[in-house]
């Protein structure tokens, strides 16, 4: 019920977002309203012209352009000079045409801001969402959303929100001077706004319908794009070029398809649109016609009712178009607020911020991953500041999780055990405090597409080469850096694809120990270099760098020289002490350490 709701107002929703653009939109619409009255008037001057100028009508206009005419020398003074009758079609003519050019530069002016409000909010709130959100929604979906959908909204307020706007005053001004020229004929006009009004909604339902689809479509077409182009390399080295093509033509014509069979609805509604005007018109000219053969209505009024018949026709007709934008416009606001109502990360109401040198204690810590059961399960352990603790464990043991659950990202519910730093529980300390004492190097780091300087800095308020260098030397990088041609200003390429795994590891490495942090968790971050790497960048740290470091590794040299280590199996503490005291008892640990020695 709740997101029914939602749908229906989405589109109302949108109204904060004009804070500081109001004027802009408000003076749009009045410039409308001017562009269309001033365009109303000139029918007026021809009825005026052809029935009290240069026929015999009597004059039915305001008492104050009577003086004004009777002052200038009357009927026959008009008939000489009837330039001025038509001085003044042009006069209103330009009025409208100012008006309308003032509508457009607020209404462009209004709509960008709106725009540039809504873009911001939305990048900002996506950054404030919690990481297992950004792990259930494809980052194509969310691009189509923040670009397709929000263009289509600015493109509706941009054209079609003008559009209603003409259609009511067409319908308002012209019917009321129509029936102050004619009743009958008033009427007949008037029974086929309801039939436009009627199919229109049926079309607004259809549409609505098919480009919800169409849209998920596309975000699931955009998505599989990202995802072939990120993973590339994985595309050649397995060569499925051929399979990645057919996977694409398949989700591709499945989008046109859909945009193709949309298309042929808006085909027939807009079809309908231009019989029903078509139609209206020709019905009027013939009982028109009718009517100033008997007398019923002037040569004059004929002219105008027909004139204004025309301008009510065709905003009518194309209430149906209006209506099929609408429908696309309310499911694209849906599917941003979609993403605007997703709750974003919360800190408590008075966060604490306390020094993050402390222990570190995980206290009967179990969670899970949805339906996925249980990845922790009942773990208890304490890292001592200023010690170096490592974890080993097989693949899905929940290693990575337990340092996902102490960074925060993913929060660690109630009842469920809890994990302190210094003594005081992480839920209680702020989000940006608690990330800042937390320095990560995950197995398959993100490089931005910068330079390796660039790169290295990241984040951190010196960006000098000297103390760049001074941290890619610890991370054991600096010689490999100095080989490439342009040396700390080589761009690495998007994501890092242009340097090798094990570069792009210690880069990341470079990286993070450039923020000083007080906690380093080195999550599988040496896999990708060779054994004498590793023992140099171990050897560095434990030389140069200060404060509590945590080693998850697979490799038994890699965590030997650790203060303690902890043993997982399938998210349980199966074994802990130091590598003497582990390779001196039966156990997973001594069994892979065997192995791996031999």
């Amino acid at each position: 019920m709740k997101k029914k709701k939602q749908k229906k107002s989405s589109i109302l929703r949108f109204y904060p977002y004009t804070k500081g653009f109001r004027g802009n939109l408000l003076l749009a619409m009045l410039t409308v309203i001017i562009s269309s009255a001033a365009s109303y008037m000139t029918p007026q001057i021809i009825r005026v012209t052809v029935d009290s100028v240069i026929n015999d009508e009597p004059f039915s206009l305001p008492g104050f352009i009577l003086s004004w005419i009777e002052s200038f020398g009357g009927r026959e003074a008009l008939r000489s000079h009837i330039i001025i009758c038509a001085a003044a079609a042009l006069l209103f003519a330009v009025i409208a045409g100012v008006a309308n050019y003032a509508s457009r530069m607020n209404l462009a002016k209004g709509c960008e801001g709106t725009v540039e409000c809504m873009r911001n909010t939305l990048f900002g709130h996506i950054q404030r969402l919690p990481y297992a959100w950004h792990n259930s929604h494809q980052t194509g979906d969310i691009i189509q959303r923040c670009t397709q959908d929000v263009e289509l909204i600015k493109n509706f307020v941009n054209e079609q929100l003008m559009t209603v706007i003409r259609t009511v005053l067409a319908i308002v001004i012209s019917l009321t001077l129509m029936f102050m020229m004619n009743v009958q004929l008033s009427l007949v006009v008037l029974c086929f706004i309801p039939l436009v009004l009627g199919y229109s909604m049926i079309f607004f339902v259809l549409v609505g319908k098919k480009f919800d689809q169409a849209d998920q479509t596309e975000g699931q077409l955009t998505a599989l794009v990202q995802e072939n182009l990120t993973g590339v390399r994985v595309v050649r080295a397995f060569g499925r070029e051929r399979f990645e093509i057919e996977r694409f033509n398949k989700k591709n014509q499945e989008f046109a398809d859909l945009w193709s069979h949309l298309g042929k609805i808006l085909g027939v509604d807009w079809g309908l649109g231009e019989l029903f005007a078509g139609l209206q018109a020709l019905v009027v000219i013939v009982i028109g016609v009718f009517f100033v053969e008997n007398g019923s209505i002037t040569e004059g009024e004929f002219l105008a009712f027909t004139a204004y018949n025309s301008m009510l026709a065709w905003p009518v007709a194309q209430l149906g178009r209006v209506l099929s934008e609408l429908s696309k416009t309310s499911i694209s606001s849906t599917r941003l607020f979609d993403i605007l109502d997703a709750k974003e990360e919360q800190d408590k109401e008075h966060p604490r911020t306390p020094p993050m040198d402390g222990d570190i204690v995980f206290d009967h810590v179990s969670f899970g991953y949805g339906e996925g059961g249980e990845v922790l399960e009942d773990v208890s352990f304490t890292v001592k500041a200023g010690t170096t603790f490592g974890i080993l464990g097989a693949t899905g043991s929940g290693k990575s999780t337990l340092m996902y659950l102490l960074d925060r990202l993913y929060e660690l519910p109630e009842g469920q055990g809890r994990i302190t730093v210094g003594g005081v529980d992480i839920r209680d300390i702020g989000l940006s405090h608690l990330r800042h004492g937390i320095g990560m190097v995950l197995q398959e780091p993100f490089l931005f597409s910068k330079t390796f300087r660039e790169s290295i800095a990241d984040g951190s308020r010196r960006s000098d080469l000297e103390t760049v260098r001074k941290y890619a030397r610890m991370a054991v990088i600096d010689d490999a850096i100095e080989g490439f041609a342009q040396g700390y200003e080589t761009p690495i390429g998007e994501r890092g694809v242009t340097i090798s795994g094990g570069q792009k590891q210690r880069v990341a490495i470079a990286r993070m120990l450039m923020q000083d942090t007080p906690i380093k968790v080195f999550d599988d971050s040496l896999s990708a270099v060779d054994m004498e790497t590793d023992a140099k960048i171990r050897q560095s740290i434990k030389e140069n760098v200060h404060g509590t470091t945590i080693l998850i590794a697979h490799r038994i040299t890699t965590l030997m020289n650790a203060d303690c280590i902890l043993v997982l199996e399938k998210g349980r503490v199966a074994q802990m002490g130091t590598h003497q005291e582990l390779i001196a008892q039966d156990g997973i640990y001594k069994r892979i350490f065997d192995i791996q020695k031999s």
